[in-house]
């Protein structure tokens, strides 16, 4: 048969150490909260950095690829869409919590409780910092493909004007103009001065 019995009195060591954690366990949320903001707004600029100083660039036009590099482009882009947009609410649950309300019967005593979010609140946010640095490199490896690409060849066509050939592939059209992608960069021909078009195996 167990039989408990009362243990030493308390010492001012012991009550000073209870002292201090209660004090972390009410800090503790307030204290993840603030990390969890400024995580949010340090890889908010991160982001914001590469799109605002033109880092997220490559080929103007991505139809320029080879079909199945262009493809690449666009799940790559569409990746770091989803992994960005998961990423940013996890640090917004992070930073403010669950967009829930929790009846009264249900919660639990205020340190109790305070630890269970800040342990939610720490997950969200390791999970959300992940998935933005996972974003990141997504758009990162999308332009080094927009980058360094296999570019689109043929079908080619050489076109004749009044100053001479163009030889290339087509790449656009608009009204009176033919644009024509050569070897130097993109070549804007007018219909009007065009005299023959035809299709060549190579250029």
């Amino acid at each position: 048969m167990i039989r408990l019995r009362p243990g030493p009195p308390a010492t001012v060591a012991d009550l000073r150490q209870a002292q201090a954690l209660a004090g972390l366990l009410r800090a503790e949320l307030d204290r993840v909260r603030s990390a969890a903001l400024a995580w949010r707004n340090g890889l908010g600029a991160l982001l914001l950095a590469l799109v605002g100083f033109s880092l997220i660039r490559g080929r103007t036009d991505v139809g320029t690829l080879a079909p199945g590099w262009a493809a690449l482009v666009g799940v790559l882009l569409l990746a770091a869409l989803v992994t960005g947009a998961v990423g940013a609410l996890a640090l917004l649950r992070a930073a403010h919590g669950r967009l829930a309300v929790t009846p009264v019967a249900a919660l639990p005593p205020p340190p109790t409780g305070d630890h269970q979010e800040a342990v939610a609140a720490v997950r969200a946010l390791r999970t959300g910092v992940g998935l933005v640095l996972l974003c990141s490199a997504l758009l990162v490896a999308a332009v080094g493909v927009t980058w360094y690409g296999p570019p689109r060849t043929g079908p080619f066509v050489q076109v004749g004007t009044g100053a001479g050939t163009v030889c290339g592939t087509v790449t656009g059209a608009a009204i009176g103009t033919l644009t024509v992608r050569t070897a130097t960069g993109p070549v804007q021909v007018p219909l009007s001065d065009t005299t023959t078009i035809r299709a060549v195996p190579a250029c």
